[in-house]
């Protein structure tokens, strides 16, 4: 009977994937993941106890989930967040601890699979998470903010869990910066942020099978008469024209400022470039020098607060 009943289970898996009948075939045909390290979804208890014995550093990247026009996933901002997190993680030991996927996005709510949080809810949750992970003996933590619209959330977030927790809280996108290495080479100059050419490349260089290339397109970018005068002194590097103009651009349809990404452009993309000249060389660039500047950071600020001894 035993052997009667492993026939019909094998010739069912058969049926069920096609002919194959390998052990994989009776597992879960959509896993594709391999075990990270220091990604806490994939640690076991043990794990992160041993962890907790050689660093007191977790980083808890902050993203999105909201449309980035025609050819990219609308977890890209999630994606970059956990995917750096991954790599940073790799070179010196930090736990990874993805929080949440959605972030704050009110300005690409009309474009369809769009999910926003308000920026009370975000905090919030990391807060109470930062908290679970004092309670295990986490001490430091640095918040990866991969979405722009995030920017106020994490400042409050970090300023939150240093005045209100035993823990200490850096952003780590500025804690990176004065270690980033600034390269000679001229940019366009023209709008290139949302889903442009430098967050596609990023995007085919850490999630190269989420990118459909085939469907990218230019966008044409419409915007209110005061704010399109404002772009030629927003490229130069006027700080105060900068500040002012993402004061009031990209924001929320119900505010009236006309700035919402379905307002401003024909693909939900916010830049003039093709996102056809995006190359998986330059997001690996882009990539790595971010990883290796938050390294670096991290590495310093462990040589000057060594962890306790437990």
């Amino acid at each position: 009977m035993k052997a009667i009943l492993a026939s019909l289970l094998c010739l069912q898996a058969t049926a069920m994937f096609g002919g194959v009948t390998s052990t994989s075939a009776q597992t879960n045909p959509l896993w594709s993941e391999q075990k990270v390290k220091n990604y806490l979804p994939h640690m076991t208890r043990p794990e992160v106890e041993d962890l907790l014995t050689r660093t007191d550093m977790a980083i808890l990247p902050v993203g999105a989930l909201e449309q980035h026009a025609r050819h990219l996933p609308m977890g890209t901002d999630f994606i970059s967040g956990v995917e750096r997190a991954k790599l940073i993680a790799q070179e010196t030991d930090a736990l990874v601890v993805p929080v949440l996927t959605l972030g704050q996005s009110p300005y690409h709510m009309g474009f369809a699979g769009s999910i926003t949080l308000r920026s009370e809810t975000i905090q919030a949750v990391y807060f109470e998470a930062v908290e679970s992970l004092i309670r295990h003996g986490f001490k430091r933590f640095l918040i990866l903010n991969a979405h722009g619209g995030n920017r106020a959330t994490v400042g409050f977030l970090v300023d939150r869990i240093n005045q209100e927790t035993s823990g200490i809280a850096v952003d780590l996108g500025a804690a990176a910066g004065p270690f980033m290495v600034r390269t000679e080479s001229a940019r366009p100059n023209v709008l290139d942020r949302h889903a442009g050419v430098s967050e596609t490349s990023r995007t085919m260089y850490l999630a190269p099978n989420l990118v459909d290339m085939a469907d990218a397109e230019t966008a044409t970018l419409t915007m209110p008469d005061h704010l399109e005068r404002l772009v030629p002194d927003l490229l130069a590097g006027d700080p105060t024209v900068s500040r002012l103009f993402l004061a009031e651009g990209l924001k929320a349809e119900e505010t009236g400022k006309g700035t919402s990404a379905r307002e401003m452009t024909s693909t939900g993309a916010w830049s003039e470039r093709d996102p056809r000249e995006a190359t998986v060389e330059q997001g690996r660039e882009e990539t790595i020098n971010f990883v290796n500047a938050a390294v670096q950071f991290i590495e310093r600020w462990k040589e000057l607060r060594p962890m306790e001894q437990r």
